[in-house]
């Protein structure tokens, strides 16, 4: 795999950190690169398997937002549609005119709102782990929910998740997080055009399996990918496995009618009508 490059852009005045990875040096035929959104409190670091499996099809770029990295933490908070404006201007930035938006966990919502702010840029989303649950919209629930979780992750996941959220801080976190947990992904998913695909573990215990299939239903041109026995941080416990539900997706026409159901870890699929 050919050497990540980091890229520093300032937009409104706020810092995001870019790594990009270039795509395959001799592609079949030129792709939209993938955009890789983090969730609260994390970096890209947790999206790095992710990353390197996709660049095997395509250019990347992992986006660190605001607050998040080494930067110091912004004095305003920042809600949903603020930082999809962000990501919008910095991708333009870097001269991205259509891609592939791929978040996690929180990071849904952030690509969500992009897509609908932008609807030329967000050519396909992938919602990994999708919050909060509208079943379960309370900090409580959440919270028990995320030690559950902690203990079906793996070492290395834990380590990234705990010392991102020890650099993140929690004043800035809790700032984050109380916009974000009335944000109605399951209405905004409605209003979005391109096609969506939902993929989320067998045994996350966050995003639930009643919860993404909603999603996927919801949404216009939706699909939904389940990778079995894997927890909420699949993209890095089971990298090839999302990156493979990934690019059979971004491979697929962008038409109407009814959506495919990618097959899963365990071999079964089906179907879920518009």
């Amino acid at each position: 795999m050919q050497s990540t490059t980091l890229s520093t852009v300032q937009v409104q005045g706020f810092t995001l950190r870019v790594r990009t990875t270039p795509g395959p040096e001799t592609p079949a035929a030129p792709k939209a690169p993938y955009v890789l959104i983090h969730g609260l409190g994390m970096t890209h670091r947790y999206l790095d398997r992710l990353r390197a499996e996709l660049a095997a099809d395509a250019v990347v770029h992992s986006v660190d937002l605001p607050g998040y990295g080494p930067d110091p933490r912004p004095l305003a908070q920042l809600g949903v549609e603020e930082h999809a404006a962000l990501i919008i201007g910095a991708l333009t930035a870097l001269g991205v005119r259509s891609c592939t938006l791929v978040g996690h966990s929180m990071g849904v919502q952030f690509i969500t709102a992009v897509a609908l702010q932008s609807p030329t840029l967000a050519e396909r989303l992938v919602l990994i782990g999708p919050v909060v649950d509208r079943r379960r919209r309370t900090v409580v629930e959440q919270a028990v929910s995320l030690g559950h979780d902690t203990l079906r992750e793996s070492p290395s996941a834990n380590l990234i998740v705990y010392s991102d959220y020890l650099r993140t801080g929690m004043r800035w976190y809790l700032r984050q997080l109380l916009p974000m947990m009335e944000y109605p992904l399951e209405r905004a998913i409605e209003r979005v055009g391109c096609p969506v695909l939902v993929v989320r573990g067998g045994r996350d215990p966050v995003a639930r399996r009643r919860w993404c299939r909603e999603l996927a239903e919801r949404a216009r041109h939706g699909s939904l990918v389940e990778i079995d026995g894997q927890p909420h941080v699949v993209q890095h416990s089971a990298a090839g496995a999302v990156a493979a539900a990934i690019i059979a997706f971004s491979g697929r026409p962008s038409g109407g009618g009814a959506a495919f159901l990618p097959e899963a870890s365990d071999g079964s699929t089906g179907k879920l009508e518009d």
